[in-house]
């Protein structure tokens, strides 16, 4: 850390190529406890426990999974699984955090933010993942992909409030994970 650093409390900037690493790898780990937030909200809610997976699985897949299985919650059997479906959900969920992950990493590589902030960050971006998701991604994707409805209207069939909680959750997680990888000597210097 250089004396600049020390003195403003930062931590030395990261490279580009490793901001896109790290920012990769956080992304995906932070879609992943996004996942599973929507995951127990569907089953609270009564939609089935694998419903989002098969949601997501439906820009290219069928609704035929994702149908089945809001069908059998209704039926109270909230654990309707199909691999091909569930596998393909979480992976498209991982590359898009993966994505969301790697322009947030590479946004507060540069910037000499301290590590308690990048928690505040994360919690922004994932405000600003879920406007960017909700009212131009998903309908964009929906329209590239003539996935209808059900990927245009995403965060309403989830319900605002959930879809809303689940990009906050995926913020948290992002902006923990890049504070944690933030050198602990780099914390703002405090008089005293």
């Amino acid at each position: 850390m250089n004396q600049v650093d020390a003195l403003r409390g930062t931590a030395p900037r990261m490279s580009l190529g490793r901001a896109v690493v790290v920012g990769a790898a956080v992304g995906v780990i932070a879609s992943i406890a996004m996942a599973v937030y929507a995951m127990l909200a569907a089953y609270a809610k009564d939609t089935g426990f694998f419903t989002p997976l098969y949601h997501i699985a439906s820009l290219w897949a069928s609704q035929d999974s994702m149908m089945a299985s809001m069908q059998d919650a209704m039926a109270d059997k909230s654990f309707h699984f199909e691999f091909g479906p569930a596998l393909l959900g979480l992976v498209i969920h991982m590359m898009t955090g993966l994505a969301y992950g790697v322009v947030f990493g590479l946004a507060v590589a540069r910037l000499p933010i301290a590590r308690a902030m990048l928690l505040l960050a994360g919690i922004v971006w994932g405000a600003v993942a879920f406007v960017i998701s909700s009212f131009i991604g998903l309908p964009v994707a929906a329209a590239v992909f003539d996935s209808g409805d059900q990927i245009t209207d995403m965060a309403e069939m989830a319900g605002w409030g959930t879809f809303i909680i689940e990009h906050l959750v995926f913020g948290l997680v992002l902006g923990t994970l890049l504070a944690m990888r933030r050198d602990p000597a780099s914390a703002p210097i405090h008089a005293g």
